[in-house]
């Protein structure tokens, strides 16, 4: 039987932006190195900007430079670089229902983001992830703290399960949506080797050197109907997942986890159920 291995790793050094393939990343207890550590908020609300309301958010890259800064470039828009902020006033924002506090970025990002979505947006920074943002207290030790990421540090898929949906799909009545590529799902990790669905069962794994516990699986929503290279929308996976992959109130696809320590992880790495 083949060992199980990590096949992928990808950040999002902005929250609903493109993903960044690595091929290592550190792991920290709020995530991976550099994994949503920015995200837009709506200029009157501060409320989260994500590609539940933009989904042309999608055509956006944000590249990591030297000292935790981005690149940012998009169709139509000059290419800019965004140091991190390391002063200012701090800002409260909202995610889902948590508030914390954020650094604004500045007028250049606000403007760059703003002129390409046509509505006021800004960036901000989360500038000190092991305060600002509890995990949720239902799934967490005390301390435990998350970046920008909807709800846990990192995300899991794995590709024997996504092959397992995209026969579900080809022999339901959206068979043309499909197959559908990993990106809809947005992951940091994906794991080649296990058998369809057996995530189900985990509850502690082990990658490499780091070891995660799994908290829960993770409940999709309307941005896994988006195409991450055109911002276009349809009804898979949503669809599919509604008829066969309902556990409570969640359309599930993938495991939550959370590190139990630090470390390095690298592609190839193997991985193991603990």
């Amino acid at each position: 039987m083949t060992t199980p291995r990590l096949s992928a790793l990808r950040i999002y050094p902005v929250k609903s932006l493109r993903a960044v393939r690595m091929q290592e990343a550190v792991v920290e207890p709020w995530g991976l190195a550099g994994d949503r550590r920015w995200m837009l908020v709506d200029a009157g609300t501060d409320s989260a900007v994500t590609q539940r309301e933009q989904p042309r958010l999608t055509l956006l890259a944000a590249l990591p430079v030297g000292g935790g800064g981005l690149r940012l470039t998009g169709p139509g828009q000059p290419p800019l670089d965004v140091a991190p902020p390391t002063a200012g006033r701090l800002r409260r924002v909202r995610l889902f229902t948590g508030k914390f506090d954020v650094l604004p970025a500045g007028d250049r990002a606000d403007a760059w983001f703003s002129r390409f979505l046509g509505t006021p947006v800004r960036l901000v920074h989360l500038d000190d992830p092991a305060v600002r943002r509890p995990l949720d207290p239902d799934h967490a030790a005390p301390g435990e703290t998350v970046s920008l990421a909807d709800g846990f540090p990192l995300l899991v898929t794995t590709t024997a399960s996504l092959d397992a949906l995209n026969a579900l799909i080809a022999a339901g009545d959206r068979a043309e949506e499909g197959p559908l590529p990993m990106d809809r799902f947005r992951p940091n990790l994906v794991v080649d080797g296990t058998s369809p669905w057996a995530e189900d069962d985990w509850r502690r794994v082990r990658i490499g050197e780091v070891s995660f516990r799994v908290p829960k699986p993770c409940a999709r929503c309307v941005v896994t109907t988006t195409d991450q290279s055109s911002g276009a929308r349809g009804k898979e996976p949503l669809r599919t997942l509604a008829r066969h992959r309902r556990i409570g109130s969640g359309l599930v696809f993938g495991q939550n986890l959370v590190p139990e320590r630090s470390g390095t992880l690298r592609t190839g790495d193997p991985f193991t159920v603990e």
